[in-house]
């Protein structure tokens, strides 16, 4: 199986994975054009990035053996890749763990990867609640409410330990559909273990996707920590049912 063209490594992070000191791989391409995305050129112009061979960053991978125990694998959205599994494979055979961001697009290629033992974490993007409205205003073309669902229902019944992200812009995500997204996630997750992890994340408006956003001013740090009190609130009570 030939290997997925690697657009990006970085040796050491200490945020892309909680608890773990992790190497970062950047795949290319992404099924979603999210207006707030940073990581654009990655998605829509992969060719004008340079590519990573392989073997260099399996070669740079032992070198840092002691200090890297995790490979978080992230894009774009790494499921259009069908070399996945094999470098997931290669990770897994230098003694590496696994975390795999998703857009949820593809939840028969992660529930693949899930029954072949690949994995050992997901970060999960839920951009909106799961209804086709406003998930087309977060998530652009090729915005797939339900596809996520059911990759966050997978997740949740594979009982890895598993990360929803949420970003917040007030001109794409109003308060109610927060609060909204945070009542569907609490019920979905009540009686669950291990316990989800909601991440909410203030939209930041330099560089994105759509350059109209640009000029639409985010939640201001008071605000946005308003919003999220609420909303993290309001999803601990329904998980608690």
């Amino acid at each position: 199986m030939t290997l997925p063209e690697i657009k990006g490594f970085l040796e050491l992070s200490f945020s892309d994975w909680p608890g773990r000191m992790a190497s970062v791989v950047f795949l290319p391409g992404c099924s979603f054009r999210c207006p707030y995305c940073h990581n654009h050129r990655l998605v829509t112009e992969p060719g004008s990035l340079a590519s990573w061979p392989p073997h260099e960053v399996f070669a740079r991978l032992e070198r840092l053996a002691g200090w890297v125990d995790g490979v978080c694998i992230t894009g774009g959205e790494p499921t259009l890749h069908p070399g996945l599994a094999a470098l997931l494979e290669r990770f897994r055979s230098q003694g590496l763990a696994v975390k795999l961001d998703t857009n949820g697009s593809r939840p028969s290629v992660v529930e693949a990867l899930l029954a072949q033992g690949l994995v050992d974490a997901v970060s999960l993007d839920v951009k909106a609640p799961l209804e086709p409205v406003p998930y087309r205003r977060n998530a652009g073309v090729g915005s797939a409410a339900d596809a996520v669902g059911r990759t966050l229902e997978i997740l949740l019944d594979s009982r890895l330990p598993l990360e929803v992200r949420t970003t917040v812009h007030p001109a794409l995500l109003s308060l109610d559909e927060l609060l909204r997204l945070a009542g569907d996630l609490g019920r979905r997750t009540a009686g669950r273990s291990p316990r989800v992890r909601w991440t909410l994340q203030r939209c930041r408006t330099d560089q994105t996707l759509d350059p109209a956003l640009q000029d639409i001013p985010p939640l201001p740090p008071e605000a946005f920590e308003r919003w999220q009190e609420s909303a993290l609130e309001a999803f601990a009570e329904a998980a608690r049912g």
